[in-house]
């Protein structure tokens, strides 16, 4: 099977949108057959999902209200990078904040991109483990509950529909692979 160069090469870029967060742009872009079109993108700074397993079978998890969707939502504990942090700094940070666990034992699962038909957000997936409890130190706009879940209940809620979020969904697979056994982890993050 032959491999065309699909990718598509910028003419020029108009900022539509520029917030604290979210920058929102309109590209021209030259097809790989030559023609042109518009892209409009989402650029995002990146972010981190975490799945903290309290003990081998138990994660902490987050009961949390969405503005967007108006909804309250099941999570694992996830945020975006700060300039120049690295994922894994990140993760550490984001897990004390949310959660007031640290964690001695950490490592890298994969990335994800969340939205890729219109935005650039990398997210990186962690498992963290030896949990330690510490002081919750939230963002004075975070409100949130921490539950201490088993995989098995939070794979049963899923199932019902009663987890929906994105980067929790595919932070539980890999939660139910690894307790299982049928995944193993890499030493070290």
């Amino acid at each position: 099977m032959k491999k065309y160069d699909l990718r598509e090469m910028k003419i020029s870029s108009e900022t539509m949108f520029h917030g604290d967060l979210l920058h929102v742009t309109r590209d021209t872009v030259r097809l790989p057959n030559g023609k042109t079109s518009m892209r409009e993108g989402i650029k995002h700074p990146g972010a981190v999902v975490i799945i903290p397993f309290l003990d081998e079978q138990t994660l902490i998890m987050e009961r949390q209200y969405r503005y967007m969707p108006d909804e309250i939502f099941y999570e694992l504990p996830a945020g975006k990078t700060d300039p120049g942090e690295d994922f894994i700094t990140t993760a550490k940070r984001e897990l004390l904040e949310e959660t007031g666990y640290e964690a001695k034992s950490w490592s890298f699962i994969s990335h994800l991109y969340p939205a890729i038909g219109y935005a650039n957000e990398k997210m990186a997936l962690f498992a963290a483990s030896d949990l330690i409890k510490k002081t919750v130190d939230r963002d004075i706009d975070e409100f949130l509950e921490i539950v201490e879940m088993p995989v098995q209940k939070a794979m049963k809620m899923l199932q019902k529909g009663e987890i929906t979020d994105a980067k929790t969904m595919v932070g539980l697979f890999w939660a139910d692979k690894l307790i299982r056994g049928e995944w193993k982890l890499n030493a070290g993050a």
